[in-house]
Formats: C-alpha cells, sequence, structure tokens
C-alpha cells in the first residue's frame, strides 16, 4: 500500500515505552470539545459554563479542537476547518481573547481537571504568516508553487526537512505552555510528520512542563520516545463492523493479539465510539452503531486504552454536526449521562481499568458461544472488573468455561451483588451487557 507523504513504516515490537505518565494520566478519561457548536455564543466563556458539569460527569482531561485564528484565502465554508490555522501563537476571535482563554484554563485547573489543545503542525492555512516570510518552509512542486496535501485546499504543506521551521513549530508549542499554562498536545495528523520531530518535540515540551502528549495516529513506534498516548483506529473500525454484523466477537481477541505484539509496553491507546471526524463525516453513534450504542461504550471503557467521549455523546448527540458552518449542539437531560458517570467511575477507582502500565492485562473468557457473546477480566492488584457483552442482535444463554472468573461481585450499574460459580450460565437480550467490579 502506497504510503502518505511523511509516513513511516512501523517498526516491530521494541520493548516498553519510555514516555513516563504524568500521575494524573494513569485513570483520567478524555473528554474532546467543539468550542464553535458547544454553545449558541461558541465562545470560551460560554464553555466555561459547562465545566461543573463535565466535573460532575467525573472527565480528566478536556481537549479543544484547534483555537487558533482560521485561514481566509481558500476557505471551506462559511467559517472555514480550525485545522487551516493563520497564526500559531493567537487565538480565534470568534472564540474570545488570550485573556479569556487563560481564564477558562484556570478555572479547569481550579476543578482539578487538565486541558490540552489541538495542534496541527502538518500544514498551516495559505494565508498564514510564514507562507509570506518562510515560503522556505512549505513544500512546493516543480514550479514552485505550495501543494496541499491530499483534497485539503484550504491548507499547504509544511516541509520537515527545513529545521528552521521545526524549530520554530517548537517555539509555537512552548508558548502555550509558558504563556497559557495548559497541560498538553492532541496532534493533528501524527503520521505525516516525521517520528524523529515528534520525539525532539517531546523533550523539548518537557522541559518547559511536564505534558500529556496524544496523537491522531496508530503506529506503535510512536510510542516510543514521544506520545503518551495514539488513536484506536482499528478497533473503532472494528467495533463499527461488528455493530453491522460483518465481524463477530472472535475477532476482538486477534486485535488485541495484534496490539500486544506490535505496540511497545506501555503504550496507551484512546478507544472511542465516536470523535469530531467520525461525526461530522461517517455518522452518529446511533447511525453506525444502532441499538448497540451502549454496548460499545462499556467496551470501549474497559479494554485496555484510555476512553474518550466526543462532546454531546453524555447528552445523546443524535446529529451529524457541521464542519464548516455554526450548528450548536442540543443539550439535553439524557440516561447517558449517568451510564457513563458510571464507566469514568469505575474506571477512577479499579485499578484493573488504568491506563497503560498502570492497569491490568485482558484475559478472554470463554463460553458456549464465542461468536456472540465476548466476556474478560481485567486484574491489578486486589482490584478486579469482569465484563460480558452480547455482540449480537439477538438473545443468547451461554455457559462460562474456566475458573478465573468465580468469584463475588457487585454490578456496577444497578449495585447488586453477583456470585458467579463454576460453569456459570448467562442470559443476555440483544447488544445487552454486564459489568461486574470487586
Amino acid at each position: 500500500m502506497k504510503k502518505k507523504p511523511g509516513e513511516q513504516k512501523p517498526s516491530e515490537k521494541s520493548g516498553m515505552t519510555e514516555v513516563v505518565n504524568l500521575e494524573w494520566v494513569k485513570n483520567a478519561t478524555i473528554y474532546e470539545v467543539n468550542i464553535r457548536q458547544y454553545t449558541p455564543e461558541g465562545t470560551f466563556d460560554a464553555f466555561a459554563e459547562h465545566l461543573p458539569r463535565l466535573k460532575d460527569l467525573g472527565v480528566d482531561i478536556l481537549w479543544l479542537m484547534p483555537i487558533h485564528p482560521i485561514g481566509e484565502k481558500n476557505r471551506k465554508g462559511e467559517l472555514g476547518s480550525y485545522y487551516s490555522v493563520r497564526d500559531y501563537t493567537t487565538v480565534n476571535p470568534e472564540f474570545g481573547d488570550m485573556d479569556d482563554f487563560k481564564a477558562l484554563v484556570s478555572q479547569v485547573h481550579k476543578l482539578g481537571m487538565h486541558i490540552i489543545i489541538d495542534w496541527v503542525p502538518n500544514h498551516t492555512a495559505w494565508d498564514n504568516p510564514w507562507a509570506t516570510d518562510h515560503p522556505d518552509w512549505y513544500k512546493q512542486d516543480e514550479e514552485e508553487n505550495f501543494v496541499s496535501p491530499f483534497d485539503w485546499t484550504d491548507v499547504i504543506q509544511l516541509d520537515y526537512d527545513n529545521h528552521q521551521m521545526r524549530q520554530a513549530m517548537i517555539d509555537a508549542m512552548k508558548f502555550w505552555l509558558a504563556e497559557a499554562d495548559i497541560d498538553g498536545f492532541r496532534c493533528d495528523v501524527a503520521h505525516m510528520v516525521p517520528v524523529d520531530f515528534w520525539n525532539e518535540s517531546r523533550m523539548a515540551l518537557d522541559a518547559v512542563k511536564a505534558i500529556f502528549y496524544l496523537a491522531e495516529a496508530d503506529q506503535p513506534f510512536l510510542h516510543e520516545k514521544a506520545f503518551d498516548a495514539t488513536y484506536g483506529w482499528p478497533f473503532h473500525h472494528l467495533m463499527n463492523e461488528i455493530a453491522k454484523g460483518n465481524k463477530t466477537a472472535k475477532a476482538i481477541s486477534h486485535h488485541f493479539n495484534r496490539v500486544d505484539s506490535t505496540y511497545p509496553g506501555g503504550s496507551i491507546i484512546m478507544q472511542f465510539t465516536s470523535n469530531h471526524d467520525e461525526n461530522s463525516w461517517n455518522g452518529t453513534v446511533w447511525e453506525r452503531l444502532g441499538d448497540a450504542v451502549e454496548t460499545f461504550a462499556v467496551l470501549s471503557f474497559t479494554v485496555p486504552g484510555m476512553p474518550l467521549i466526543y462532546n454531546g455523546q453524555e447528552a445523546g448527540l443524535d446529529e451529524r454536526l457541521e464542519f464548516f458552518v455554526k450548528d450548536t449542539i442540543e443539550w439535553q437531560d439524557h440516561e447517558l449521562f449517568s451510564f457513563y458517570q458510571s464507566l469514568i467511575s469505575l474506571k477512577k477507582r479499579n485499578k484493573a481499568l488504568w491506563n497503560g502500565v498502570h492497569g491490568g492485562t485482558l484475559t478472554r473468557v470463554t463460553s458456549t458461544d464465542n461468536i456472540s457473546v465476548y466476556a474478560f477480566l481485567r486484574e491489578k492488584e486486589e482490584d478486579k472488573v469482569f465484563v460480558i457483552l452480547n455482540l449480537s442482535d439477538k438473545p443468547v444463554e451461554v455457559t462460562l468455561k474456566g475458573d478465573k472468573y468465580i468469584g463475588d461481585y457487585m454490578n456496577i450499574f444497578n449495585g447488586e451483588n453477583v456470585t458467579f460459580k463454576e460453569n456459570a450460565e448467562v442470559s443476555l437480550e440483544p447488544w445487552k451487557y454486564i459489568v461486574c467490579e470487586r
């Protein structure tokens, strides 16, 4: 398969990651924020009104989609794409000013949460001053014209062979740590930027402030020296395929066998059922997962990795948010709020579900139906979580095999005590689940 520009070939598994996670990363849940669409005002100040609610939900890391001014030249749509950055060291005036952003960061920290911003290092807007002042910082064709990656015609590709540009990029990232006291970055299309830049940048940024680093990529080698976490794209796509009936529970074991054999030990993979790209371009969770929305949310929260909630999921978001125009989320009280609250609380208190080296490994529990049912244990020290899911649209009755699951637990959703004995028989309605802990 042809590689994308800047993409490197994955390496074989190389021992443990050298990245040391911050203490607050070990049991964190991440929450993605689209400032433009979050409130009618679409500002930092208006979003700040939601912080107590998000604290109550239990999320730990707030990831803000790009907050920078958006390019006007070759802009897409009425308001343009957040990922067409016109200036790396200022904020989008539609959202407020720098003081407003600093106030938001301060409020997040006072509530005991952390905040990272989306960083777009692969390309800039056409009217970014770099294009005028330093045209040699960009890729050019044979006629010395700037080039756009893929069909992203509102942006132009940076050239990572230019070391002056690399240093300017790192300096711009340092600015946000020193000036606004943010806690890290989510790095857009990280696989399109050379890994040696990421390794260099991680050292330089940690020297200013120890950070959390998330890559929008799924290459194992990015974990070796640079990133705390990468995207679980393969698992996301697998969940979509299971929901459609194209794959079965058996594929999950194959997936995690591959992860264990290729990713450095201690890697954190971000698991999700939605994000801004999936919601806007590929469909809402209801479109893609149907009656299995909760089922796959449970799965994404309990397998190894850091779970993500996209803004609005906790309110039952059932529309594709427009990307280039104003399209405000319709907030409502929804049963999914308490559902996610329960999963996040379990994640926080039970070490078996903690991230990376801090959590327990996944052990499959087989049954008389390994096609429809996926059951597994995770255990760390005295903590244990046992999950059973019916990954089909038909009711199932199964007998569990083995003895590792035997014992007394509590069902996290109804608080009832549950005892599993040898050859335990379990009945589940379509797409239903049991999550127990001890």
